[in-house]
């Protein structure tokens, strides 16, 4: 897909991170992750993710990664699908590549692995990235990678294929000061774990939609919750925040790295089946996942999946 088409496709609508399926000797299980990509590209994404964050992009080999973005491809239709990449340029560049090479769409650039840079060094790297691909790339500003507006401003006139920023901060009034300064250059993405919470003062900053994790167990509730914050109709936005969105993240944040553990549970609580997260994740204990169960039941959210 050509770099603007794909940014007007990001702009579009809800986004999502397709979790990734995995045997219970924790092999990518693709048959049963195809289903799902078929199952939630029946739902209206404008973009899905694969081998992004919520799908383990940390836990998965350089070598898995274009297995996942082919069985992706095949499944999602007409349904874009950006990859994940990241870890050391040299290494980003490797698997920007080689999932390039297996039909991605566009790239994801998650934050380099361990280290924290000056600014140059981060201008640096994602202009390798972006350099290395004719695709489009979205930039992650999450933990050790946070660009400030003016490196921001340099890469959109290095780079003609960086197509968007993504943020996971939080930080509203940074956010702000780069939409206002790069305008319509890019596409802005909200990124916080359970975006939901965030969505309300991420909108007044200008970036008009986020990726869902949720939406891989409860697609129905996400976009029912996106067309109301979309449309205004604070009544419906409250109520799905206070029955929903609140009671999950309080289960979510009860240990560490459950912003993965908790969607794959959530597929469980529906009746599908994604395996395991791979180490050092570890999955819901059983009373958790009775909780979560609970939550879904209570909501009508296992009935609206399946509709």
């Amino acid at each position: 897909m050509d770099p603007i088409e794909l940014k007007k496709a990001v702009g579009d609508g809800l986004l999502s991170f397709p979790v990734t399926h995995f045997t219970p000797d924790l092999k990518f299980d693709e048959p049963a992750y195809r289903r799902h990509v078929e199952w939630l590209a029946g739902y209206d994404a404008s973009v899905l993710f694969a081998a992004g964050g919520t799908g383990e992009f940390f836990s998965l080999t350089p070598s898995e990664i274009p297995e996942v973005i082919r069985a992706a491809k095949a499944s999602a239709g007409k349904t874009p699908i950006i990859s994940g990449t990241g870890y050391g340029t040299a290494l980003a560049v490797e698997i920007a590549k080689s999932a390039e090479k297996a039909g991605a769409d566009g790239l994801l650039l998650l934050p380099p692995y361990l280290m924290f840079a000056e600014q140059e060094g981060l201008v640096a790297h994602v202009r390798t990235v972006c350099k290395s691909v004719g695709i489009g790339v979205v930039v992650y500003n999450r933990d050790n990678a946070v660009l400030n507006a003016d490196s921001i401003a340099r890469l959109c006139d290095d780079c003609p294929n960086l197509i968007g920023f993504k943020d996971g901060v939080g930080d509203v009034d940074k956010v702000i000061e780069i939409t206002t300064k790069i305008k319509d250059r890019l596409v802005y993405v909200g990124g916080m774990p359970t975006h939901e919470v965030y969505a309300q003062a991420y909108f007044a900053a200008g970036v008009t939609t986020y990726s869902s994790a949720v939406f891989n167990f409860v697609p129905a509730l996400a976009q029912r919750f996106y067309k109301a914050l979309r449309t205004g109709n604070q009544p419906v936005v409250d109520q799905i925040l206070t029955d929903f969105f609140f009671p999950f993240v309080a289960l979510r944040n009860r240990r560490k790295g459950y912003a993965v553990s908790i969607i794959k549970a959530g597929l469980r609580a529906i009746g599908q089946q994604s395996g395991p997260v791979r180490p050092p994740l570890t999955d819901l204990t059983a009373d958790e996942m009775t909780l979560l169960e609970r939550l879904v039941q209570a909501n009508d959210a296992a009935k609206a999946a399946a509709e």
